[in-house]
């Protein structure tokens, strides 16, 4: 998608839509209301006859109307003092939706006063994503036809130099969706790796782990989840250093990076497991954030960690009953070879924190179904044992639209993963099991400060409700821990 910022006044492009952003109960202000005399009052009669009140998410589409463009659209964005860049971009968005298989093949979108031209832009870059490399039939007529996006601006160089970290962002939210839309025949943990690794163009350091390295480290959590694979388990260890003092302390991001998950010898049942070629969200995020600190050039350290596996079923295939020896010398009887992420995670968070020592680690995981149930699907769980950090991440979230919710760490659950053969075991049943699952986390952390986002909710949305993300991989967590980083971290 091509995105163009143009002054006020310039001719529409043909076979072009425009989209007029407006307030709920000012329909008709500012430049609405002049392309309204302009079609001879036909936009007010078509908001009177469908209802049209500026609502947020409403999308008028007035065909035939006179003017320029080929088609006018009127895109309600809510009340005037509830308006921000998230709004601008679902607005943006929304209109691109509204047209993007029209025929047409240029959308110029104009925003109410004070609205970013340059959030309008990202709005578009993000939903006109689309996975399709493996449609080799689909007609024309359902292809999008929009290609190039003019979003009117009072300082047209301004809107584009604001444009460019946003869309470093956008090329990063892609590259985590296109991780998390492969099919596990393609993405497996070598060739994820693969593609980490080639995120050395962008001026990242990239090492690789195989398993001979990880069993070296004493890795054994890791290493267990992966043992029923025929594809070698894998360790991203990814380092951006841009500060101006390169030897600075980092911050961290770890990610759960299951490229597909059968369950293992408690598999799952088999309605619905396609979809567990997305257990890697957390992978994919860590490294969209470290794709975006590049891309933009973040004055900030920064290191993120993917652990990379495949958990299956073979004769080999780790059991219930078993007890694997973690990195950090902690034991674990394994209860449920399902409950197969926090084991990553466990041996993933251990390394980063012994050999990195960062400020604070976050990690991201499709973690648990328990999560969906407490949050339902706009929200994914916030754990942590640090105040500072929790606030920090919440702000973020809240300025990205990206929602999260603060769940409980109390110390009497932890004894619910207490095992009677080993140190701990990997699941405290079903009560409080997102819970359980941080706790069982908590115990590898080393009392760095440290946050869990069980993001198993929101890694995934089919049928997406948000304007700015189709059905599928939504890249979760690229775009609040980027703010995160941008408004908190950077020197």
């Amino acid at each position: 998608m091509e995105i163009e910022f143009i002054a006020a006044g310039a001719a529409p492009a043909d076979k072009s839509a425009l989209a007029l952003v407006v307030f709920e109960g000012a329909v008709l202000d500012g430049p609405a209301g002049q392309a309204d005399a302009q079609a001879g009052g036909a936009l007010a009669r078509a908001a009177t006859a469908q209802r049209f009140t500026g609502a947020k998410g409403q999308v008028l589409d007035v065909l035939g109307a006179a003017g320029a463009a080929s088609r006018i659209l009127l895109v309600g964005a809510g009340k005037k003092d509830g308006f921000d860049d998230v709004g601008a971009e679902h607005a943006a968005a929304s209109a691109y939706n509204a047209v993007k298989t029209s025929g047409l093949t240029t959308l110029r979108v104009e925003l109410p006063a004070g609205g970013s031209a340059a959030h309008a832009g990202l709005g578009v870059r993000l939903a006109s994503y689309r996975f399709d490399r493996y449609r080799t039939k689909e007609p024309a007529d359902k292809k999008p036809s929009i290609t190039k996006t003019q979003i009117v601006a009072d300082d047209a160089d301004k809107a584009l130099a604001a444009f460019a970290p946003l869309a470093a962002l956008a090329d990063a939210v892609a590259f985590s969706r296109d991780l998390v839309s492969e099919p596990p025949n393609v993405l497996y943990p070598a060739e994820f790796a693969r593609r980490v690794k080639a995120l050395e163009s962008l001026g990242l350091e990239v090492e690789i782990l195989g398993e001979a390295e990880m069993e070296k480290l004493g890795m054994g959590s890791l290493l267990g989840v992966g043992q029923g694979s025929t594809r070698e388990s894998q360790l991203a260890v990814i380092k951006w250093y841009g500060a101006a003092d390169k030897s600075a302390q980092p911050i961290a991001f770890v990610g759960k990076g299951v490229c597909f998950d059968t369950g293992g010898i408690s598999i799952k049942p088999a309605d619905g497991m396609e979809d567990m070629k997305w257990d890697m969200g957390g992978a994919g995020a860590v490294a969209g954030l470290m794709h975006v600190l590049a891309g933009r050039k973040a004055k900030v350290n920064a290191i993120g960690i993917l652990g990379l596996v495949e958990n299956m079923p073979d004769g080999n295939a780790q059991r219930p009953g078993d007890v694997v020896t973690s990195m950090s010398g902690q034991t674990i009887e394994i209860i449920n070879t399902d409950a197969e992420g926090r084991l990553v995670l466990a041996d993933a968070i251990w390394y980063c924190q012994d050999r990195f020592k960062p400020k604070f680690m976050v990690d991201l995981a499709t973690l648990t179904g328990a999560i969906i149930i407490s949050l339902g699907n706009d929200y994914a769980g916030l754990f942590s044992n640090n105040d500072e950090l929790s606030a920090n991440l919440l702000a973020a979230s809240g300025a990205e639209g990206e929602p999260l919710w603060r769940m409980p760490l109390p110390a009497q659950y932890d004894k619910n993963i207490d095992s009677m053969i080993a140190d701990m075991k990997n699941t405290g049943g079903r009560p409080g099991g997102s819970i359980t699952a941080a706790l069982f986390i908590q115990r590898f952390v080393n009392n760095v400060p440290w946050a869990h986002l069980d993001i198993a909710s929101t890694a995934w949305k089919k049928p997406s409700t948000v304007p700015t993300i189709p059905d599928g991989a939504t890249g979760f967590g690229v775009r609040l821990l980027n703010r995160m980083v941008q408004d908190k971290y950077e020197g």
